[in-house]
């Protein structure tokens, strides 16, 4: 049976994918509270029982999303992938999370709307995401599956490329996340790949 802790988890879980239909709309200062509520049909008291106040929200959206991201970053490199397919799958599922978990909202580029107690705990972690996909970048470059750069820069280009799809995300749109997903890690894999690992083929597709 679920406990009481789980069940709170998956309704404050359930609260974020709802109100980041409010914040897509609005965006994290526009948004109000009331509005939120009525977005998730509930009352102001309901909610803040889940959540104290908007940042409380915000808060949770990137402690969230992180910490799934650092799982799969654990997996990935114990893996026996290619450096190739480790930086696939990161990238892919990188997108999936800010459109499918996040309802495309640009809830992720909110930063400074945090405290610094709270900004710090979250730049903790995004560093630690981005350390793991430097690696996966050095490691390619050793093995000579990618071209020579500067691993750092490369990441910034990755993570503040998927970072930016909420700005221009549409839900009514044609294009799906799995069809996005798939395009960023393919472009970004051929861009970094060395002229001799080119012609190999797509690193395995993961859903």
């Amino acid at each position: 049976m679920p406990t009481l802790a789980k069940k709170r988890d998956k309704k404050r879980l359930e609260i974020l994918r709802s109100a980041a239909v409010a914040f897509r709309r609005r965006g994290y200062h526009g948004a109000s509270v009331d509005e939120i509520a009525r977005e998730l049909r509930m009352t102001k008291g309901n909610l803040y029982y889940y959540f104290k106040d908007k940042e409380e929200l915000l808060y949770f959206c990137h402690d969230y999303s992180l910490g799934l991201l650092l799982e799969l970053l654990k997996k990935v490199e114990k893996s026996k992938d290619t450096p190739r397919e480790k930086l696939h799958t990161l990238i892919t599922s990188f997108v999936h999370m800010i459109i499918d978990e996040l309802r495309g909202t640009a809830l992720t580029l909110d930063l400074q709307a945090l405290s610094p107690p709270l900004l710090r705990k979250i730049i903790a972690k995004r560093d630690k995401f981005d350390r793991g996909m430097r690696r996966v970048l050095k490691d390619g470059m050793t093995r000579g599956e990618f071209r020579a750069g500067d691993p750092k820069l490369l990441t910034f280009a990755i993570l503040g490329s998927v970072n930016w799809i909420p700005r221009w995300f549409n839900p009514a749109g044609t294009a799906r996340s799995a069809e996005i997903a798939r395009a960023f890690a393919d472009y970004f894999i051929a861009g970094l790949a060395a002229r001799n690992h080119a012609g190999r083929g797509k690193a395995r597709r993961r859903r």
